[in-house]
């Protein structure tokens, strides 16, 4: 066994704790944090695959942006912070264990038997090769989407502000 595989192992071992911590925690301040683990895991092991240009995108939009964004959403719309009995599940969470770990039973399976055990690590694809690509031909959808996004970002400030021009607290 190489070092590689050792820390492979416990890059994978990280990455499962941090992933039951976010989908087990009340505390949504903690799941936002879980979860920006289990991204930074994830990218890590993707840069181990080869596939720089996956793991670099997982830490741009990912953690850069969409965890920074469901921070503000929360800060903002003032959701409790502390432990809320509300988000505590106890009577699903047997039924959810039991799903989640025969979908990871079951993929598991199909990863092992269309690789036979052995996972191959080639070059990779050229990142300047997929930013040719994303930059040319799908230039006007990821425009579309930053402004959906600038949109929504607009619209949650509008609709968290105090003074908001359509309630007037003397009505309510």
């Amino acid at each position: 066994m190489e070092a590689i595989d050792i820390f492979s192992y416990f890059l994978l071992l990280g990455l499962l704790l941090s992933a039951a911590r976010v989908v087990t925690t009340s505390n949504v301040i903690h799941a936002a944090v879980a979860l920006v683990f289990t991204l930074t895991i994830t990218a890590v092991i993707f840069l181990l695959l080869s596939a720089e240009f996956v793991g670099l995108v997982i830490v741009m939009v990912y953690i850069g942006a969409v965890i920074v964004l469901f921070l503000f959403g929360i800060m903002i719309t003032r959701a409790p912070l502390g432990e809320n009995a509300e988000l505590d599940n106890d009577k699903n969470k047997t039924v959810a264990l039991v799903i989640s770990f025969s979908i990871f039973g079951l993929f598991s399976y199909i990863l092992l038997d269309s690789f036979d055990g052995q996972i191959n690590i080639t070059e990779g694809t050229s990142t300047e090769i997929l930013g040719q690509i994303l930059l040319s031909r799908f230039v006007f959808p990821f425009e579309i989407v930053s402004f959906v996004l600038l949109a929504a970002l607009i619209g949650g400030i509008t609709l968290a502000r105090k003074d908001n021009a359509l309630v007037d607290e003397d009505q309510v």
